[in-house]
């Protein structure tokens, strides 16, 4: 499924309707409103297709065609990590340079775009879950369309309660009595919520293969269970006020790993290529599709491929890897390349010049993020990958090793070292080549971690394999802040501004961006820490 669509005018219809007098809330005969909308199949599917819609937000519009700066997932998952630097020529978006150094006002424009979308997704969730269960449509679809809600509310939640903290938590759309009044939560609470919904999608929702093929990357049972463990491994390395285990994380990705609905792209060199789209690693990936589009209201592509590829060909050149993500690499391990690349390597049959330092932080270049350029260079049809189930298989590696199951934490371990073994070199890796040439590593490349491995060294390869797995993924800040080394990996004014704006965990300190300035005036919202 490619890429959800809905009417704009509907929804700009809907918040109208929420400051209508009492005379005037009356059902317009022959019209569209919020209460009649979901009549009938067709337009429930379009409404749950709207929530889906606002996952692919990060350049030019709202859905509602007005402007929202800049917003990747990659600003602070990998560049404010130890993992990439802004890239770009030094003066090009200083915002997201202010971001990686704790310098970000309330004013910052990436901030203020991933707020203002997020809250639309929530509102929208909110909207179809408050009309879906008096929708005259069958209950395997009602309940497939609320556990939809229910997955989208909760991963825009957790997308904003790891970047700003506890949250104000809305259950149903916003009501006008709401404004300026609603506080809030605690991040435990926040967090609760999250899980709540998490645990209502899981019920709801059908297996990857209850889908028609027509519907494939709508989100999953999987998917569900994916996050639920993801949401709950984040906060034992954060703040476990709500007392969670590890052999929850276990159970839970144990569920996705024995449902038979997943296993690991045989090559991961494909992996983000067109041709893995939705594949059988795939557990959530944000939809999207090519549609020729110039800059503005994007509705089928996404320009977080444009923004990261080489200044020298079509793209911006920002999310640089940096040369400590590269030299965490064991010797050759094929991953690295599909990962990194710099001045004349060779992609897609084109050897690469890499202008460093004039249009480049480190010299590197995100290989997951490149493709061939397509038609309109901010309408990218590559799909984003949010989930992959070999995170699942680190998280069950992870989990298995602290409760002492080290035997299935190196199995789950190895099985990826296994597939990165056999993996091939990136498509079209020799000049005018277009096809996946063999790497020629040494059979002793990439051992199997032994059972010699053990404590505290099996953890640390696990969180090893992680970063390499998954690297250049927007993960990375996320780990550094759960295991404690995020803060101590700064240094100077930086590591100061971070920890004054960092809100005390019970087990981490947690840095947290600034709440948007016309929120905190609007809302009445409590201000983060040090802004």
């Amino acid at each position: 499924m490619k890429k959800y669509s809905f009417p704009a005018l509907l929804i700009t219809a809907f918040m109208l309707l929420q400051g209508c007098s009492d005379f005037l809330d009356k059902d317009p005969l022959g019209r569209e409103t919020d209460t009649n909308y979901f009549s009938d199949s067709t337009n429930s599917i379009l409404a749950i297709n709207a929530v889906y819609d606002v996952s692919s937000y990060d350049e030019g519009s709202d859905g509602l065609g007005n402007y929202l700066p800049h917003n990747y997932e990659w600003m602070w998952g990998d560049v404010m990590s130890d993992d990439a630097e802004k890239g770009s020529t030094p003066s090009d978006f200083l915002d997201i340079q202010n971001l990686k150094e704790w310098r970000a006002l309330a004013t910052n424009t990436p901030v203020s775009g991933v707020w203002g979308n997020l809250w639309i997704g929530i509102y929208r969730a909110n909207w179809v879950l408050k009309n879906i269960e008096a929708a005259p449509i069958s209950t395997s679809l009602k309940n497939r369309i609320a556990g939809e809600a229910h997955f989208f509310r909760a991963y825009y939640y957790f997308y904003l309660v790891r970047l700003f903290g506890g949250m104000p938590l809305f259950s149903e759309p916003v009501k006008t009595s709401e404004y300026s009044t609603t506080k809030r939560s605690t991040l435990p609470e926040t967090y609760a919520f999250i899980e709540a919904d998490l645990n209502k999608a899981i019920t709801l929702l059908p297996e990857k293969s209850g889908y028609a093929a027509a519907d494939l990357g709508r989100v999953t049972k999987g998917a569900a269970r994916g996050y639920l463990a993801r949401a709950i491994m984040y906060q034992m390395g954060m703040d476990n006020t709500n007392n969670h285990t590890w052999q929850q994380v276990y159970d839970l990705t144990n569920a996705v790993s024995t449902s038979g609905q997943y296993g690991l792209t045989a090559n991961f060199a494909a992996i983000f290529d067109e041709v893995s789209e939705n594949n059988i690693e795939s557990i959530f990936e944000i939809q999207a599709k090519e549609s020729g589009q110039t800059w503005g209201p994007i509705k089928t592509g996404v320009t977080n491929n444009v923004i990261q590829n080489n200044r020298a060909t079509w793209g911006w050149g920002f999310n640089n890897p940096t040369a400590n993500l590269v030299s965490a690499y064991e010797a050759n391990d094929p991953r690295k390349a599909m990962t990194v690349y710099g001045n004349g390597d060779i992609l897609f049959g084109v050897k690469q010049t890499i202008a460093y330092p004039a249009e480049n932080s480190t010299g590197y270049l995100n290989r997951k993020a490149a493709i061939v350029q397509p038609a309109q260079a901010s309408a990218s049809g590559q799909n984003i990958r949010r989930m992959r189930y070999a995170e699942v298989l680190l998280m069950k590696a992870e989990a298995a090793a602290r409760t002492g199951n080290e035997t299935v934490a190196r199995a789950a371990i190895n099985e990826i070292r296994a597939r990165a073994r056999k993996s091939t070199l990136p498509l079209g890796s020799t000049v005018g080549g277009s096809t996946y040439d063999p790497t020629n590593i040494p059979a002793t490349a990439l051992p199997d971690i032994t059972s010699s491995v053990t404590g505290q060294a099996l953890i640390d390869a696990i969180l090893h394999e992680r970063r390499v797995e998954l690297g250049m993924e927007s993960l990375r800040l996320w780990d550094q802040i759960r295991t404690g080394t995020y803060i101590n990996s700064l240094t100077g004014d930086i590591k100061t501004r971070a920890q004054a704006h960092s809100i005390a965990g019970t087990v981490n300190p947690i840095p947290v961006l600034p709440i948007p300035l016309n929120e905190v005036q609007t809302w009445g919202l409590q201000q983060n820490p040090g802004y």
